[in-house]
Order: C-alpha cells, then sequence, then structure tokens
C-alpha cells in the first residue's frame, strides 16, 4: 500500500476485503488453484474503476457443493494501514457458490453471514431488513466478478450468490456506532473509495451523516451533539427522555455537523461540551482538532481581562483549558465570563447552523457550568 505525506501507510477498507475474498473463491473455482493476491476495482467504478489495488489472500479452498451448485471459500486479512480502526486484521470471508443450470445467467446475489449486520431503522442507503453491505462494495464486487469471469472464461457466468462473514463481526461491532444506528449483529461492510487514509476523517465523517439521517427517518425533531463519550452520557443524563438515536458524537467536527443538522432541517440543535472545545467554538472555530487550530490563550486572556490583570497573566501563561477553567472558577467575575463565552460559542454554532444552536458547558466532574440559547425555548433550562 502507498503512504501519505506523512509517512503513514494506507490500507483498504472493508467493502475492498470482501470483494478480494469473492474474487479469490472465484478464481478458486474457475482455475482449481488458490490465488495468492487479486487485483479489486477501486470505486468510483464507472465508466471504469479509477484504479485497480492488488490485495493478499490469506486462504482460498473449495466448499462443499452438490449437483446443482459449485462452490469456494476465501479470506481475507483486513488491513487498515497506520489508520486505527476496529477491522484492522480482522478476517473477512467470501463464499461463493455458482449455479449453472439457473436460468438467471450473469446474476450475482449478495448477502451477509456470520458477524455481518443487518439494518433495522430507517435512514441508511439501505432499507430495514438488509445485510449492512453498503452500495458502493455490492457494485464493487458486481463489477470486479463480471470482470474476473470474462477474463478467465469464454461463456456467460452462470448465476451466481456470495456470502460476506466476519468471524469476530459481532464483538467487533460492539466498538462502533452500528448498535445506535441500528445495524444489529455485526459489522457493516463500508468503502466509498476502496481504500482508507490514515487518520482520514472521511470515515467519521460519514457517521456523522448516517447518524443525522436515521435522527431524520425516524422523524426526531431535535439533536443533540457533544464531541466525545463522557460529554454525551452528560448530555444524554440532562435530557433523559430522549432516545439514544437523537445523540451523536460529532468530535471535532462543529460546522460540519452543524451543517449537515441544518440541511436536513431539525427544529432544535443542541451541543454539548467540555471548556477547551467551547472555547475553541467561542474562537469561531468549526473543526477543534489541536492539529487544526490550538486554542489560543493570549486571546482567551484579553477576553477574560475584567478577571483581573493576575489571573490574566495566569491564563496567557497556562497550557490547557482546564486550568484556566480552575481559574476562572475561583474569581468572582469567573462565572460571568463562563457563560460569555458559553454565549459566544453558541453564536458562533448558530452561525455555523443558520439557525439557533443551544449550547451547554460541562465540567469534568459532570456539573453543568453555564448553558445559553438564542432565541429558543429551553425546557430543561
Amino acid at each position: 500500500m502507498s503512504k501519505t505525506k506523512a509517512g503513514l501507510r494506507e490500507g483498504f477498507s472493508t467493502g475492498s476485503a470482501a470483494c478480494a475474498a469473492a474474487l479469490a473463491a472465484l478464481e478458486c473455482l474457475l482455475t482449481g488453484k488458490a490465488p495468492h493476491t487479486v487485483s479489486v476495482p477501486l470505486p468510483p467504478i464507472h465508466p471504469k474503476p479509477r484504479a485497480w489495488l492488488e490485495i493478499p489472500i490469506a486462504e482460498a479452498h473449495p466448499a462443499q457443493a452438490n449437483a446443482s451448485r459449485l462452490s469456494a471459500f476465501a479470506c481475507v486479512i483486513k488491513d487498515a494501514g497506520d489508520d486505527p480502526d476496529v477491522t484492522h486484521n480482522a478476517r473477512i470471508c467470501a463464499k461463493v457458490d455458482l449455479f449453472p443450470h439457473a436460468a438467471q445467467h450473469g446474476n450475482i446475489r449478495i448477502k451477509g453471514g456470520l458477524g455481518v449486520g443487518k439494518i433495522t431503522l430507517p435512514g441508511l442507503p439501505l432499507p430495514p431488513g438488509a445485510w449492512a453491505i453498503n452500495p458502493v462494495p455490492r457494485m464493487q464486487m458486481r463489477f470486479a466478478l463480471h470482470h474476473r469471469w470474462q477474463e478467465l472464461a469464454e461463456h456467460t457466468p452462470p448465476a451466481m450468490a456470495v456470502e460476506i462473514s466476519v468471524p469476530e463481526g459481532e464483538r467487533l461491532a460492539q466498538k462502533t456506532f452500528n448498535a445506535r444506528l441500528g445495524i444489529t449483529g455485526g459489522l457493516s461492510i463500508l468503502g466509498t473509495h476502496g481504500t482508507v487514509k490514515a487518520f482520514s476523517h472521511a470515515a467519521f465523517a460519514a457517521t456523522i451523516t448516517e447518524s443525522i439521517h436515521v435522527a431524520k427517518a425516524l422523524n426526531l425533531p431535535t439533536l443533540f451533539f457533544s464531541t466525545g463519550r463522557r460529554s454525551e452520557k452528560l448530555l444524554q443524563a440532562a435530557f433523559p427522555q430522549w432516545p439514544q438515536q437523537a445523540f451523536i458524537q460529532a468530535g471535532d467536527f462543529a460546522a460540519f455537523a452543524l451543517i449537515k443538522a441544518h440541511r436536513a432541517g431539525f427544529a432544535r440543535i443542541i451541543w454539548g461540551c467540555f471548556f477547551g472545545k467551547l472555547v475553541k467554538l467561542a474562537q469561531g472555530h468549526g473543526q477543534t482538532h489541536a492539529r487544526r487550530h490550538l486554542l489560543d490563550f493570549s486571546k482567551l486572556a484579553d477576553f477574560c481581562r475584567a478577571a483581573g490583570p493576575t489571573t490574566c497573566q495566569a491564563i496567557s501563561q497556562a497550557t490547557t483549558a482546564n486550568e484556566v477553567l480552575e481559574l476562572l472558577l475561583h474569581t468572582p467575575q469567573g462565572p460571568n465570563l463562563i457563560r460569555q463565552l458559553t454565549q459566544k460559542a453558541a453564536n458562533f454554532a448558530s452561525h455555523c447552523a443558520r439557525q439557533p444552536v443551544e449550547v451547554h458547558l460541562f465540567h469534568l466532574d459532570g456539573r453543568k457550568l453555564a448553558s445559553f440559547a438564542k432565541d429558543i425555548h429551553c425546557e430543561e433550562r
């Protein structure tokens, strides 16, 4: 696999892994040999693949067959490169059945097996009841299998059935947002581009988008964004009557999430966070990761000048947001300054969303320190 400019190794998606396993099983059927590698087409596929990727095969062999069906099985070890992906090193497997005597030649049915999730909620690219194998990997597999058949055989391909499985999929899915999205029983087979860039934001952004679509399909009028698991739990405790699909961990993607929520037409948007992310919003940063925007302590000190020169100097020399917060909490003017920062953060979030956004600030110990909701009624202020 290639490397990024930062020297990080790229990997391949679960969709590409499933496609490679299916190709290896087909080749095993056609040639009687287990291939060491296969060449997988990378999306977008039409009018032609943007590229081809060579993927190693861990296992390929004939499977149980009968008079009407020929079968083979193959596995690929998922390689996420240097990306911290829960599916890295997982076995992605495929069983391919050929039905030479079936009437529908060239038809390819794709389904999930052990460790592949099923969709139970609306709003995702596939309807409830479907296997969680997204449309792009399905297209990738169909194109690849047709293409390889035409290379190795002279006659029209028979009907095929492809079953994708992930032996550890149900366990690995517990580390994802699948349950909240209504995907039960295992992992999703994903991959818009076929490859995975190390520390890419694409997968996280896609999860935010899908979560918004699910909430909209469930007719939820309000979205609750948080920056992570801890702030989400505090937000859920503050609004216990709402289902989990109303809560979305947006991480550092503040502007992205707010814009998507506005476009989806939600009547009410609520944001919960800790002090560091709040200050970045107040300073006008729609992407709050430290690699993109460092917290400007000198500007923060200028804003907090009402706290007095000694506190301002300490703030300008601070190294963490929590250090600043504790300084403010121990000055008479501090609570008011915290409320003003919350208001500035809410104003910027509202600017991103093009509608009022309600912001709740939490302390790491669980206390709610401030909230601001411009021009909207807040039931639980």
